[in-house]
């Protein structure tokens, strides 16, 4: 690229900056205290959730490990919230459960994910927090990516999901989405809402 066309292309390339930027009233460092409140209940939330799903798939196998997810996911996701005085819950773009679709600024920082991880990014260093408000109500927001991982993601959510395991996840979740992932994809991210 010359010198004359980055000359041109600045002034829209910090238009296009200005326009991404999250708008809130608080710097970062104003929200980092909500960010390590969310961070330390995602952790409880993803760590719950990842024994769960592995102990069933161990000792029973993947048919069962969807039974527990359909019925322990939510459960988790619950419990977590009540505990940590916040909502806490999982969403994706392509998404199994359709209680898990996605807000509208949900969406938004998903797309934003997977434009950033189609860019080189990596999605396990993904998060986003910004302050809303709505209603006279102000919140905060924060998500944090899922990447997939090769096991036990792609088990239940890659591309060669099939027989009684597909059959199960059709009859649990008959809208499903969430396979054909492959290993760094991003999955989803979780969701935590917190009063201000």
């Amino acid at each position: 690229m010359t010198k004359r066309t980055m000359a041109l292309l600045a002034p829209i390339a910090s238009v296009l900056i200005l326009v991404s930027a999250p708008a809130r009233s608080d710097s970062a460092t104003d929200l980092e205290p909500y960010a390590l409140k969310a961070r330390t209940a995602v952790k409880a939330m993803g760590g719950a959730l990842q024994t769960k799903l592995k102990d069933a798939l161990t000792t029973q196998g993947a048919v069962a490990a969807v039974s527990v997810c359909n019925t322990a996911a939510p459960d988790i996701a619950k419990a977590q919230s009540e505990a940590a005085g916040m909502t806490v819950r999982r969403t994706a773009l392509k998404f199994r459960n359709p209680d898990n679709a996605p807000d509208a600024l949900e969406r938004k920082v998903l797309e934003d994910f997977a434009n950033q991880i189609a860019a080189g990014a990596d999605p396990a260093k993904l998060e986003h927090i910004e302050e809303v408000t709505a209603d006279g109500k102000t919140t905060v927001r924060y998500f944090k990516a899922i990447p997939t991982a090769a096991a036990p993601c792609l088990v239940c959510h890659g591309d060669n999901v099939k027989g009684e395991l597909k059959d199960t996840i059709d009859k649990l979740y008959p809208h499903d989405q969430a396979t054909g992932f492959k290993e760094g994809d991003l999955r989803g991210a979780f969701s935590v809402t917190m009063e201000k």
